[in-house]
């Protein structure tokens, strides 16, 4: 990693953790206050939203993490919210990322938006924990609704909190707006960490990296939903076993709660006067001591359902003591009570006068857990028995508010760490792979100065994520590296082949002609003017869809070859110091197929043809006429290639104004006006409109061969 790189993540990482010491102090100052002047708001999320506003996501919901855990220790079950921080945390970075709170107008909609989210989950949250009971900071609230008439009490809690909440988010939320606004964009950026292990990249990088589409799922979206089903796979195994953990171990703690009010039950009652109790019931003068004795043994735990004597006989139980509650009247001394069905394999037992173990049942007095045990007279004789009924319903509840305490704190854990696995994934995997795909995918290799660009702006990525990425990274940049240099070497050295094939081309064609001792530098000098033609054309955006930089080069590198068919004509024609006559002018001719022929025979032998190619239809076309009365076919217009038409204005230019055996030179102003009323019948009247526009070019270039013959 680069000393610039290391300075400026210690600098991240430093302002990170201000920030977050910060917005702890700031949540927690908050609920000192409310806490200390009783004000019943919550005043706990001003640092979140500051640490979501400012560092993003992640640093706010660690904050509200964090200061959920510490308030836990001031409030009981404040640590069960945790999750309602990390939700405010997620919403306010989103916000956030959005402009909201730059904007009075949407800074106001933030204040019901987190009204509604956060006030549905703590009303469904305080619900379940306090076992569908009125709970929560508005508790007062709550029952001053109940009273003036909304008797659903879900209701009139999540009524109360709308409220509470409205308040309390209307002053955070604009608390947190001021400091938005006070603190300098310069401080501000020091405060987010987003862990690049990169050169940071440019916006248009970036939105053309957002822009990638994978053809099925991307690897972020894998590894999310990979990590989320592993993740609610183990939180769902775990709380499972926790659950039934805390099932049982409540089930045990309700059968010692029991078998201890059982056994207070059974000391006190005097065994020797049981069958005075079922004759006399409330008349025997001690059973109304003994009976509110036992009132007072059920009342000392809230979980005790119902506490009885009974004196177990063939017919059934005998009451001996039933204790009155709020929804069942005791049966009356003496009465009979006939054996539930699920009892009945326990009446030999019971007949018999043993211990049992304890009895879970649902029958005709509900869901009960009912512990039995046996009263003992003088002699050892059981002579009935104390019960103690415990509501399975109230073990059913303490394990729905369980579920609801373990459920937020794993949802509030697990959005942590998937939104930091998450985090970790972005910018140690997802990133630097995009970085590199893209920088890949957007090489240049038409010039030299765009391939070199091009690696130097993979070379400028930086990766250093210290593992796999990293050596990939490296691996990719040598292997670019190397291969431009191989490219760069091949390149000088098809250059240097094209110099030379070009120079043979040209030999080739100075052979051809020092054949004619009537041209002279015909090919330099024709070759120069189909340029000039070519630049002019391009310049007036005439004919640019066939003028592609391919079409040029083969267009140049083939104009030396137009008369190559001249050396199968014999000396004694090719140098006649006179006009030729009818017959030697037919064999003048054949020089174009001639030509046609030799290069054909050459592009048989060469794999890369495309100079060749075109240099086959300047030879053999170069002597078309644009009306048709040219050879050696007469082709017309358009039907005749573009590179001939453009070496017929040359070719005969510079016939015009060359000095021949049988003629003079005609001067460069006659030239000119024989090519312009020559055009639409011997030459393209597109093509002579750039020669003649390009008219100086053409008069320097004269000029300059002249001097030098």
């Amino acid at each position: 990693m680069s000393k610039y790189r290391k300075n400026a993540n210690k600098q991240s990482i430093k302002g990170i953790l201000i920030l977050s010491v910060l917005s702890i102090a700031l949540n927690l100052i908050g609920v000192i206050v409310a806490y200390t002047f009783n004000i019943p708001l919550y005043f706990d999320t001003a640092g979140t939203i500051c640490a979501a506003a400012f560092g993003g996501y992640l640093p706010g919901m660690i904050v509200g993490c964090i200061t959920n855990i510490i308030r836990g220790a001031l409030i009981e079950n404040s640590f069960y919210y945790g999750i309602l921080n990390i939700i405010t945390a997620i919403i306010c970075s989103w916000l956030t990322v959005h402009g909201w709170f730059k904007n009075i107008g949407k800074t106001v909609l933030a204040v019901p938006l987190l009204t509604v989210v956060i006030a549905l989950i703590s009303t469904t949250l305080t619900w379940y924990i306090n076992n569908s009971h009125i709970g929560g900071i508005g508790v007062e609230l709550t029952r001053k609704l109940t009273d003036a008439g909304i008797h659903n009490k879900f209701e009139a809690m999540l009524f109360a909190e709308l409220l509470t909440e409205l308040a309390d988010k209307s002053i955070t939320v604009f608390l947190v707006a001021l400091i938005i606004r006070l603190v300098p964009r310069s401080v501000a950026d020091k405060l987010i960490y987003t862990g690049n292990w990169q050169h940071p990249l440019s916006e248009e990088t970036v939105d053309a990296l957002r822009s990638v589409r994978c053809r099925s799922f991307s690897l972020r979206t894998k590894l999310v939903v990979i990590l989320s089903l592993s993740a609610v796979l183990i939180a769902g195994v775990s709380s499972g076993i926790s659950f039934m953990l805390y099932r049982n171990y409540v089930i045990q703690d309700h059968i010692r709660l029991a078998e201890g009010i059982t056994m207070l039950t059974a000391n006190a009652v005097n065994a020797d006067k049981v069958d005075d109790y079922l004759k006399n019931g409330e008349n025997e003068p001690d059973y109304k001591l003994t009976e509110e004795r036992l009132y007072e043994l059920r009342e000392s735990s809230p979980d005790v359902e119902y506490v009885y004597v009974y004196k177990i006989m063939e017919d059934g139980c005998h009451v001996v003591f039933d204790l009155d509650t709020d929804e069942v009247k005791g049966s009356e001394p003496g009465d009979l009570i006939k054996f539930d069905e699920s009892f009945k394999q326990y009446i030999p037992d019971l007949l018999a006068g043993k211990e049992i173990e304890p009895i879970i049942s649902n029958d005709s007095f509900g869901w009960l857990l009912t512990v039995y045990r046996p009263i003992y007279d003088d002699n050892g004789n059981c002579v009935c028995y104390a019960a103690t009924d415990i509501s399975m319903n109230l073990i059913s509840t303490y394990g729905k508010s369980f579920m609801a305490k373990l459920s937020s704190i794993l949802l509030s854990f697990f959005i942590i760490i998937l939104s930091f696995v998450v985090w970790l994934i972005e910018y140690n995997v997802i990133l630097p792979v995009n970085t590199m795909a893209y920088s890949a995918g957007a090489f240049a290799y038409n010039s030299e100065e765009a391939r070199e660009s091009s690696v130097e702006r993979i070379r400028k990525l930086g990766i250093t994520t210290g593992d796999e990425i990293e050596n990939l990274y490296n691996a990719f940049l040598k292997t670019t590296e190397d291969s431009m240099s191989y490219v760069a070497d091949i390149q000088n050295k098809t250059e240097q082949i094209s110099k030379m094939q070009n120079g043979l081309i040209t030999v080739l064609a100075d052979i051809v002609e020092s054949r004619d001792k009537n041209t002279g530098d015909h090919v330099k000098k024709t070759s120069a003017y189909v340029g000039i033609i070519i630049d002019e054309l391009l310049r007036l955006g005439l004919y640019k869809d066939q003028l592609t930089e391919e079409f040029i080069d083969n267009m140049k590198n083939a104009s030396p070859l137009h008369d190559i068919g001249k050396i199968h004509i014999s000396d004694v024609i090719l140098n006649k110091p006179a006009r030729l006559n009818d017959e030697e002018y037919d064999i003048m001719k054949t020089h174009a197929k001639l030509g046609a022929e030799i290069i054909e025979k050459a592009i048989d032998m060469v794999s890369d043809s495309g100079y060749l190619r075109e240099a086959k239809d300047i030879s053999e076309y170069h002597h078309e006429r644009w009306d048709g009365t040219g050879y050696p076919y007469g082709l017309s217009g358009e039907d005749i290639p573009l590179s001939a038409r453009i070496m017929a204005v040359a070719d005969v230019f510079d016939a015009l104004v060359s000095r021949r055996s049988y003629k003079e030179p005609f001067s460069f102003e006659k030239a000119m006006n024989i090519i312009r009323e020559e055009s639409g019948t011997h030459f393209d009247p597109v093509i002579v409109s750039a020669f003649i526009s390009a008219e100086e070019e053409v008069r320097r270039v004269a000029k300059d061969f002249d001097k030098m013959n």
